[in-house]
């Protein structure tokens, strides 16, 4: 399922040069009602708040009521085929998120392409994840772990919510740029395996920040690494894998997609107002409240960006050779 690059952005291109003509005029005044907003998580997580935020930005500036509707299924799959299959004229819109990117090496067969059958319209936020340990794990740092894991070969587990999970594949990185043997335990969803790290019936988790950041500002977590490019506001001290692995960058995130040949006019104009909502100072506050880093950009930026990580989780996967349960 996964297209190259260079032929992905062909696409990309050839999709936002060719609107639908008769659209444009509607999308003069778009939106002349409700727009419903897919996320195919269920409420609660950083993914569905961050939607929830988006949403209530777009209802106050445009002033027609955007609600998320939650079609929470295996890695989102349900809820793009909706919007895949909606009529393109910005009525019914996706949260995607980096599953997005990764199903498209993991599942052989899938009912649509998400490069082909999806034009990106804005890039939300980056949500990092955090490598936490129980305080009885000996070792604090990245390059303790490394160097006890090697000396341990397959006596490290490492918990993840579920095979082909962001923590998961972001784990599988890790095992491919370090070499250690370290083994994957996967759960069923992260309530399940975040109890077993604070029972320290597993040692290690890969989580996403605004998941574990009450237990480790409570002590009853430790954080060892954060895996973004730079170190986050809310874990100032928390040094990142990159520091002691150069070129290591694994986070969750999420973006606003429309179906394919929604009118460029629609497009630009929700790119422009969620630029907007991410620059507002109280909606940057928000996201950081959540752990997330806002991205933003142009539609072009964020193809370019769902490219790039199609390309990098399909090597993870390929290499692990992930299968889907």
């Amino acid at each position: 399922m996964q297209l190259p690059r260079r032929q992905f952005l062909h696409l990309a291109a050839g999709a936002a040069a060719l609107p639908a003509l008769p659209r444009i005029a509607n999308a003069n005044t778009y939106p002349e009602r409700q727009v419903r907003i897919i996320v195919g998580v269920p409420p609660g997580g950083p993914i569905d708040v961050s939607a929830r935020l988006t949403a209530q930005w777009l209802t106050e500036r445009l002033g027609q009521p955007f609600f998320v509707e939650n079609k929470p299924s295996a890695a989102g799959i349900v809820g793009t085929e909706m919007v895949v299959h909606a009529p393109p004229d910005g009525y019914t819109l996706l949260v995607a998120y980096v599953a997005s990117a990764i199903n498209a090496t993991l599942f052989e067969k899938l009912n649509y392409n998400f490069i082909r059958d999806i034009a990106p319209v804005a890039s939300i936020n980056a949500i990092p994840l955090v490598l936490v340990s129980n305080p009885s794990f000996p070792a604090k740092t990245i390059t303790e772990l490394i160097a006890y894991a090697k000396a341990n070969p397959g006596k490290v587990n490492l918990a993840t919510p579920g095979i082909g999970s962001t923590p998961d594949v972001a784990g599988e990185l890790l095992k491919m740029m370090t070499g250690v043997d370290i083994v994957l335990v996967r759960y069923r969803g992260t309530p399940p395996a975040l109890t077993d790290l604070l029972a320290g019936r597993v040692p290690l988790m890969l989580d996403s920040v605004p998941t574990s950041i009450e237990h480790i500002r409570a002590g009853s977590l430790r954080a060892v690494s954060v895996t973004t490019k730079s170190r986050l506001e809310v874990l100032p001290d928390t040094p990142t894998v990159g520091e002691s692995i150069p070129g290591y960058e694994a986070s969750g995130w999420c973006g606003v997609c429309a179906p394919k040949n929604t009118p460029i006019e629609i497009v630009d104009k929700l790119n422009k107002e969620i630029n907007a909502g991410l620059a507002d100072p109280n909606m940057k506050r928000r996201f950081t409240d959540l752990g997330a880093t806002t991205l933003g950009g142009s539609p072009d930026d964020f193809a370019r960006f769902i490219a790039d990580e199609t390309e990098k989780w399909a090597k993870v996967i390929k290499f692990a050779n992930i299968k889907p349960e």
